[in-house]
């Protein structure tokens, strides 16, 4: 691929020139002159003719499997602070023309220091770098062990994510490219390092989105020179956050051998027979050798978390059978949760080289169908609530110690799942969510899309392929979601859900295909698509302000409406009301802590009597904490519906939150321990983990007809369904067929349950001087 090849695949994704740039007046001439490449400018050239040596720059669509240290593998981390520059808002090709990538930046101009990883907007003082749209210039300098070229190892350089769209450059040339942020991108470096002596590494990011792009956005011109200063524009976004951008991930180097494991698929099952369980993970690994050598051989080995051997294999592809395991679990659905195994692969090259790699496994198995999800064969409710990675400072920058600190909050809360509300998020949080036993819905940056046309629906199965194959072999990782409150009742919209749902099927047809929806339930043309239906609905907030007495009635009718049309499993993705910390006013009223929290009460009694009626699979809040937005005259600075501040304190929601959903956790394990579970080994169970938790047995007939359709399923009639264009239900039957009972017996007891929890949040209410309509 030369680089004019390049420009052009770039330029696709991110509009070069001002033809279909969004204006506002037409572009004067000179203007337009001089801002001819703004949206994305051109790989460096002196000249339309002079373009300078490299012929190929490969653009990055696979980040590679997480860089881990092993015996045969060596991590170098990059992080730190690097020196940064704006490309001048007026000039901004001035860095590819003078070539600002084959020296140190600082030897062309001034620069700053700045935090790698972090978004660099709100790391300095500066307004216009936190406002800056256009190209941002990375530097840093490096050293490698020359033992490294004397061994012989492959060396691979892989970033987290650069936020948005991005060019690398090594030593002058540019190595790889990407389009789209949140996503890691790799290249192998290994021909490109200099082994003796300073090694220099250069990032070009641009933050600019256009209706191609995946979020989408628009440049506005404003012209009128009597109104606006010269070159003056907008970016305008269809999503209500901050648009963070630069290296907001962690930088590695790390090395493999010649031949190296390059990939691994895992597909994990759980049996369960007269109460005793046993799991199987089917393995797929690929692996890669110099040219002119055999294929290497596999073997592969299960360790538990005391690094015991379990089970092993011997080949590159197989199933392992571990009987008596150790289950991952969501928190609180058993007292062991997150628990995961360590599957070590290695391949072996056959000049004898080896190479090793750990995966961590969690044993579990999501089905589901017209009115439920399960894990492990038992009825699943999810509660929870979206989240941002934002913080102060760092933005959206990775920072281990507020990752913790989020994950402690979420399991004060009671909470057992999160949405990537939106666009995937940094791996590191996703290992604490696996080690956690917090699920996720893991979210694609597919936000507000309109239009719907061919060349955005290909952008949006390549990033959905890109990111389902960064996430596959996670146990937290319960649906996918393509995308949060797209315009889906726009006509286009049907097709391109039919594609890009079937296309993330095909990726990965072991867990449910969501997205977020917002339209109205008779307008909506996505859900049809859908595995799994979640709706944002902000009762008594953005409608009916101030009217707490519509929530009972307005949520349940709308949820009826949802899952009477789409025979789905139906839950609520966002509700709540923005509150500012420390307004307390007393009858309640909009943006104070009480109104906030009421909102809640009454919105909890409105879930309980849809959990009654058998289809209604969870809640999740808005916000888990305050997060930055855009400059806007209708939020001060943040969106303020978070149960926590920006900087992580608890609102008087969080505390209703909390009761609510320890609440829930309690009363489900009980209803599952009554349903599932002889007496004696409740009576055992109960015993020893006080009443709480159970593991119960699962009916040896569902087992089996499970057992029977993941037999049938046929992965070439899957294939051929998907290019006819036919939705495909891949694993719904598997419930379908066998679990009404799961739902029968549990009826009276969740109905219980939630009689009981009506009567507490009376109480509570009442205790707080709370008035439920």
């Amino acid at each position: 691929m030369g680089p004019l090849i390049l420009i052009l695949l770039l330029c696709a994704g991110l509009s070069c020139g001002l033809d279909i740039i969004n204006q506002e007046e037409r572009v004067p001439k000179s203007f337009n002159d001089n801002h001819e490449n703004f949206m994305f400018a051109t790989l460096p050239i002196q000249t339309e003719d002079d373009i300078v040596n490299q012929t190929e720059v490969p653009v990055s669509s696979w980040g590679g499997l997480y860089p881990q240290t092993s015996v045969s593998r060596e991590v170098k981390p990059l992080d730190g602070v690097w020196s940064f520059r704006l490309s001048p808002k007026d000039d901004p090709d001035k860095g590819f023309r003078e070539l600002w990538f084959e020296k140190p930046l600082s030897t062309t101009g001034t620069v700053i220091a700045m935090a790698v990883p972090s978004s660099y907007n709100e790391v300095t003082e500066d307004k216009n770098i936190r406002e800056h749209v256009g190209w941002a210039w990375y530097d840093t300098q490096f050293y490698v062990p020359a033992r490294w070229q004397d061994e012989k190892k492959r060396v691979v350089l892989r970033f987290g994510s650069v936020t948005y769209n991005s060019i690398i450059y090594l030593n002058g040339k540019a190595i790889t490219s990407h389009l789209g942020g949140h996503l890691p991108i790799m290249a192998d470096v290994t021909s490109s390092l200099m082994y003796s002596s300073k090694n220099l590494l250069t990032v070009a990011v641009n933050n600019t989105l256009t209706p191609e792009t995946i979020p989408q956005g628009t440049i506005i011109f404003h012209n009128d020179l009597s109104r606006y200063p010269p070159g003056y524009f907008e970016q305008k976004y269809n999503f209500d956050f901050f648009n963070f951008a630069g290296i907001d991930r962690p930088v590695f180097l790390y090395t493999t051998p010649q031949t190296y494991v390059d990939n691994i698929r895992v597909i994990t099952k759980v049996f369960n027979t007269q109460g005793s369980y046993s799991a199987s993970i089917e393995y797929d690994i690929t692996s890669q050798s110099p040219a002119g050598q055999d294929n290497a051989s596999c073997s592969v080995f299960l360790v538990d978390a005391n690094d015991t051997l379990v089970v092993n294999g011997s080949s590159c592809s197989g199933t392992l059978t571990v009987s008596q395991p150790q289950l991952w679990w969501p928190y609180l659905m058993d007292p062991i949760a997150g628990y995961q195994y360590t599957l070590w692969v290695r391949v072996t090259g056959s000049l004898d080289e080896i190479d090793e790699y750990p995966l961590k496994v969690g044993l579990r198995e999501v089905a589901w169908n017209t009115s439920g999800v399960t894990i492990n064969g038992r009825p699943l409710y999810i509660r929870g609530c979206g989240k941002h990675e934002d913080a102060d400072i760092r933005g959206k920058g990775y920072d281990a110690a507020l990752v913790v600190k989020d994950f402690a909050l979420l399991k004060w809360l009671g909470a057992n799942s999160f949405r990537t509300s939106h666009y995937p998020y940094a791996e590191e949080i996703m290992d604490r969510a696996d080690a956690e036993g917090i699920m996720v819905i893991d979210e694609s940056p597919a936000i507000g899309l309109s239009g719907f046309d061919p060349a955005l629906r290909d952008r949006h199965i390549a990033v959905m392929e890109e990111f389902i194959m960064r996430d596959r072999n996670r146990p937290s990782v319960i649906m996918w979601s393509v995308g949060n409150e797209p315009k889906s009742s726009q006509l286009a919209a049907d097709d391109y859900f039919r594609a890009v749902v079937n296309a993330s099927k095909l990726a990965d047809p072991t867990r449910p295909v969501t997205a977020v929806l917002s339209e109205s339930v008779n307008s909506d043309l996505a859900a049809q698509w859908l595995d799994v239906i979640w709706v944002n609905r902000y009762f008594s907030w953005y409608s009916d302000t101030g009217h707490l007495e519509v929530i009972q009635r307005q949520t349940v009718t709308e949820f009826q409406e949802w899952h009477s049309k789409f025979q789905r499993p139906v839950g609520i993705s966002e509700y709540g009301a923005g509150s500012i910390p420390g307004l307390h006013m007393g009858p309640s009223f909009t943006w104070s802590e009480e109104y906030q929290t009421e909102l809640l009460l009454n919105n909890f009694k409105a879930f309980d009597d849809l959990r009654d009626q058998g289809f209604f699979m969870g809640e999740m809040i808005w916000n888990f904490a305050d997060f930055l937005t855009p400059q806007e005259y209708n939020r001060p600075a943040m969106c303020m519906k978070g149960l926590f501040t920006r900087t992580r304190q608890p609102k008087m929601a969080a505390q209703v939150t909390r009761a609510r959903y320890h609440d829930l956790a309690e009363w489900d394990n009980s209803c599952e321990r009554r349903q599932g579970s002889t007496p004696d080994e409740d009576d055992s169970t109960s015993e020893e983990l006080n009443g709480i938790f159970a593991i119960p047995a699962k009916d040896a007939r569902l087992r089996a007809k499970e057992e029977e359709s993941f037999s049938e399923f046929d992965y070439d009639d899957f294939e051929a369904k998907r290019k006819e264009g036919e939705v495909l239900d891949t694993r719904r039957g598997i419930v379908e067929r066998s679990s009404e009972f799961l739902v029968q017996s549990q009826a009276q007891c969740l109905s219980d349950a939630a009689a009981s929890r009506q009567t507490r949040v009376q109480a509570f209410a009442h205790v707080f001087g709370f008035g439920l309509a």
